[in-house]
C-alpha cells in the first residue's frame, strides 16, 4: 500500500516549530504496513489542504493520511478541504474512530474528522497528536487493506 503523510500545521510549514513527529509518523506506516510515497507539511489553509490533496491523488496515493486540523480552532479546515476534494465520504470511519476515542478522552466529540474518495485513492483525517493519530489509525486499520483493494477495483 502507498501511504502519502499531510501534516497540517502552519508553524511546522512558516519552520516557527520544528517537525518532531516525523519519524514516529512514518513508523506508523511502516506498522501499517505500508510504503510511505509522500510526506508533506502545509500550513492551515483550506485552499493549500485541497490543492494538495488533489496532487497526491493524481499522483497515484492509495492512502492519503492527514494529520491536524480537525477540531473546533478558527484555523481547522481539513474535513472542509478533504470535503472540497473527495467523491465519496465513508462516514463509519470517521464515526468509528470517535467512537473508540471517546472511550479515552471526552474531547475526542470535538473531532470533526472525515473519511472520503477521490478517483482510487482513500483521505482519512487523522488529529495532529502523534497519541490520537495512532489510536485513530489502529480503528482503521482492520479494515485498511480490504478498503484500498475495493477501491481499486474497476
Amino acid at each position: 500500500m502507498r501511504v502519502a503523510v499531510v501534516v497540517i500545521s502552519s508553524k511546522i510549514a512558516s519552520g516557527d516549530e520544528p517537525d518532531e513527529g516525523r519519524e514516529a509518523i512514518a513508523q506508523m506506516v511502516q506498522d501499517l504496513p505500508a510504503t510511505m510515497v509522500a510526506y508533506e507539511v502545509v500550513p492551515d489553509e483550506r485552499s493549500k489542504i485541497r490543492s494538495q490533496l488533489i496532487t497526491l491523488c493524481a499522483d497515484r496515493a492509495d492512502v492519503i493520511l492527514t494529520l491536524g486540523g480537525t477540531g473546533v480552532r478558527p484555523t481547522d479546515w481539513t474535513p472542509e478541504a478533504t470535503r472540497d476534494v473527495i467523491e465519496k465520504e465513508v462516514p463509519g470511519i470517521g464515526e468509528a474512530m470517535r467512537s473508540e476515542s471517546l472511550k479515552k478522552v471526552r474531547t475526542a466529540m470535538l473531532s470533526r474528522g472525515t473519511v472520503g474518495i477521490r478517483g482510487r485513492t482513500l483521505i482519512v483525517n487523522l488529529p495532529g497528536s502523534l497519541k490520537g493519530a495512532k489510536e485513530n489509525l489502529a480503528v482503521v486499520q482492520p479494515v485498511l487493506e480490504h478498503l484500498v483493494e475495493k477501491i481499486q477495483k474497476v
